[in-house]
């Protein structure tokens, strides 16, 4: 088995638990209440400029030309998908600009930066892995039974669609390819997944 399908086997509570919690389960079904989802937004629009930003990093510490652009590409998804919250910003709302990241944001992001200029490629690649492996697997859960036709259809539309899901792949292939079976990528994985839980709390509670 592979270390990407270990780590994530190994981390099913918390994909269970963010599958399950009320924030996801309020977009599967149509019913969260729209400030949390424009709150939500903001969050993630300054996540993944941080995101995209530990993609380039990675890019440039590359021992190899495959890594290089490999990265590289996984830094363009980002921005495509910066480019769909731009769409949900105007939609909802909410000012990009003037996003104040929360608690949970930060902690989310010094992290994933911290990691991609103090680690090593195959390190930064598991930190990164979960959220893509993660918003993937609850694209396709939500996706399921069809895409339902409520206000938050695009949202499982984008994760649930024959674009993103192949990210994922690329990612877990990263891992596989640098990262190593070790206590420090099994922790650091792990750690990502509970940024994740703890991203859509706060967005839950608004905070």
């Amino acid at each position: 088995m592979t270390i990407s399908s270990e780590l994530w086997i190994a981390n099913q509570d918390l994909a269970q638990a963010c599958l399950n919690h009320p924030f996801v389960q309020g977009i599967a079904k149509g019913t969260l209440e729209q400030e949390k989802f424009a709150y939500y937004v903001g969050q993630d629009a300054f996540f993944l400029e941080a995101f995209a930003r530990a993609y380039s990093i990675a890019a440039a510490k590359s021992p190899d030309w495959q890594g290089f652009t490999t990265f590289h590409s996984l830094a363009d998804g980002v921005l495509q998908e910066l480019r769909l919250h731009e769409g949900y910003a105007a939609e909802w709302g909410v000012n990009l600009h003037s996003v104040q990241p929360g608690a949970a944001t930060r902690r989310y992001t010094d992290f994933l930066l911290a990691t991609a200029w103090g680690g090593d490629v195959g390190l930064t690649a598991a930190a990164m892995s979960p959220c893509m492996r993660l918003y993937a697997f609850l694209g396709e859960q939500l996706a399921k039974d069809g895409i339902p036709d409520h206000v938050y259809a695009n949202w499982i539309r984008t994760y649930s669609s024959s674009d993103f899901q192949p990210l994922a792949a690329q990612l877990d292939a990263l891992v596989d390819s640098y990262a190593s079976a070790t206590t420090l990528v099994d922790s650091t994985y792990r750690y990502a997944m509970f940024c994740e839980r703890d991203f859509f709390q706060a967005a839950w509670e608004g905070l």
